[in-house]
């Protein structure tokens, strides 16, 4: 076998590796998503936080920054106590990269809406995943926004 063949079987190899390695990140994450939607629709803010890297940070719309899983944590509480619920989460892209993960996705929930109705909300995120020591993904970065009403 030539150098170039070599190279080109490595190569091949690699590309290979990378693909398996991705979809048992997805699936992590995906799992990670269910513990934190059932968290979340159990009224357990403190279990969604702790999905949270301890330096995390989200971002949500048309709020400052929120750093810190406690603070997190505080940020989810008061969502649940303004009566947002029937969170779900819809994976629709997993790419890994060393010890970090990038998704996207949708969601949908139940907001309130006037007169205190609950109405059907829906949109999209883009989560930063960190591996932690034990292998695990946590949430680093999170990030997400509305999609206009209908």
């Amino acid at each position: 076998m030539t150098f170039k063949h070599c190279l080109l079987a490595v190569v091949f190899t690699s590309l290979c590796m990378g693909s398996a390695e991705a979809q048992p990140a997805k699936e992590a994450i995906e799992a990670a998503n269910a513990e934190f939607v059932k968290a979340y629709n159990s009224k357990d803010a403190a279990g969604v936080a702790s999905k949270y890297t301890d330096d995390a940070a989200a971002f949500p719309p048309d709020m400052a920054r929120v750093d810190g899983r406690q603070n997190i944590q505080k940020l989810w509480q008061g969502a649940m106590d303004m009566g947002i619920s029937e969170l779900t989460l819809t994976t629709l892209d997993v790419q890994e990269s060393g010890d970090f993960a990038f998704e996207s996705g949708s969601f949908s929930l139940k907001a309130p809406g006037k007169d205190s109705k609950q109405v059907d909300a829906a949109g999209k995120y883009v989560v930063v995943w960190r591996k932690d020591q034990d292998g695990g993904w946590k949430l680093y970065r999170d990030i997400w926004n509305s999609d206009p009403g209908k």
